[in-house]
């Protein structure tokens, strides 16, 4: 296998439009890789400006060096495989070995400088979405620079104008590269690191797939019939919790590069919306919400102090969102007698499976052959049964005096006695009718 030093020092490099010596190549910093899922834990910074680092669900963010000044990190464009949850894995494009991408960190003034290494069989670019930056660095392939041809790696220079929640992702072929899974964080911190500041900042991107069952690539003419619907490329029950400490003060930074709105719904508080991706939102103009539309390419931060124990749900509350691999072709069958249907449909096909008369509850209890790489619809368990979901869905996990740095899951919240609803065992009282006014 070709080293990535190699591969860079054997690549034409492009500072902008252009090309710098094979001596300047080999100063360029390592591209480092990720793998695997699991939600990287926060580390503060060991130089530079001082900030409260981000928890990127099911992600990492992207080391960084010191060079003169500037604040160097290298992304690289390439092939990736996503595992969305144990039993199926996407093939997609991505960079630094993962979709999405890793999270970029830095600070409000800090000067930075991306190095881009295209491994795609396609040309690319990058834009950072939301960011302040000049004309030529805006990453527009054919408007604000030459498209950067595969094999090619150019270099983007800007210094970072205001804090706040942005993305990267291609303005080159953006339809076929966005829906193979190229995307990523930007989260720029203040530069006074008690401006906003909170005790545990998660952040995450919404992402939609449409990958017929038994195959690994997605269809990237699709428009509106995504059957894959993600927290950082992820599905419910293989998204990882948000665990805080009860009195935390919690921020959840949200971006949206799917073809459609999600109303993000948050369960047991009232949080406010604090940040888009026009920047911090002046405490003039918020309010108390339980759920904030997030609209096709915007940004969202909410923050709320989490005063109640327990597990509390966090989903997108569009149901077909949180279901995952649903067929918009499926008949209702509400009411409908099949028993004589299904007799005779087994007689030609005796693993058929009716579904859909009594409700779709059953779907999570039924144990239905798949193709291979394919999920199941609204699976997920909890302490007390199915949880019927499978998609844009997590738990935000409320415990006492856990340590600041513990994001371990604390596994289900153990209720206090007599605070569960519960069977109504010994019978109901008679109705009584209610006195004529």
């Amino acid at each position: 296998m070709v080293s990535r030093r190699h591969f860079l020092q054997q690549t034409s490099l492009m500072l902008g439009a252009t090309l710098v010596s094979r001596s300047e190549a080999a100063s360029i910093p390592e591209a480092a890789l990720r793998d695997h899922a699991q939600t990287e834990l926060p580390s503060l910074p060991a130089i530079g400006r001082p900030y409260n680092p981000v928890v990127t669900l099911n992600g990492w963010t992207l080391p960084w060096r010191m060079n003169n000044g500037w604040k160097e990190f290298h992304l690289v464009a390439e092939p990736v495989e996503r595992e969305f949850a144990p039993g199926m894995t996407g093939h997609l494009w991505g960079y630094n070995g993962q979709s999405p991408g890793p999270t970029i960190e830095a600070v409000e003034g800090d000067k930075v400088r991306i190095f881009v290494t295209n491994k795609l069989p396609e040309h690319t670019a990058v834009h950072w979405h939301g960011m302040l930056v000049p004309n030529g660095m805006d990453g527009v392939g054919g408007l604000t620079q030459p498209q950067i041809k595969p094999g090619q790696t150019f270099v983007y220079e800007f210094e970072l104008k205001k804090s706040g929640t942005f993305m990267y992702h291609p303005h080159a072929d953006e339809m076929v590269q966005m829906a193979m899974g190229m995307m990523g964080l930007f989260i720029v911190h203040p530069k006074n690191p008690r401006f906003m500041a909170v005790d545990r900042d998660f952040a995450f991107l919404l992402a939609a797939y449409d990958i017929d069952p038994g195959t690994y690539t997605p269809r990237v003419s699709t428009m509106t019939e995504f059957n894959i619907w993600t927290f950082n490329n992820r599905v419910f029950p293989a998204i990882d919790p948000m665990v805080v400490s009860r009195g935390d003060k919690v921020r959840i930074r949200f971006g949206n590069l799917t073809m459609t709105n999600h109303p993000m719904h948050l369960h047991g508080h009232h949080f406010e919306v604090t940040g888009t991706d026009g920047g911090w939102v002046p405490k003039t103009a918020r309010w108390p919400e339980v759920t904030v539309d997030v609209a096709v390419g915007q940004m969202r931060a909410i923050e709320f102090y989490a005063d109640v124990a327990g597990d509390w749900a966090f989903h997108c509350h569009k149901s077909h969102h949180t279901m995952n691999a649903m067929a918009h072709g499926v008949p209702t069958m509400l009411g409908a007698d099949t028993q004589d249907l299904t007799s005779q449909i087994r007689q030609a096909s005796s693993g058929y499976m009716p579904m859909g008369a009594t409700g779709m509850a059953d779907m999570s209890a039924m144990n239905m052959a798949l193709p291979a790489n394919t999920l199941p619809m609204m699976t997920g368990a909890g302490p007390f049964g199915a949880l019927e979901m499978g998609g844009m869905f997590t738990v935000l996990k409320v415990r006492e005096g856990l340590a600041r740095n513990d994001y371990r899951d604390p596994a289900w919240y153990q209720h206090p006695a007599g605070t569960v609803a519960h069977l109504v065992e010994d019978g109901l009282p008679a109705p009584t009718q209610s006195p004529k006014l």
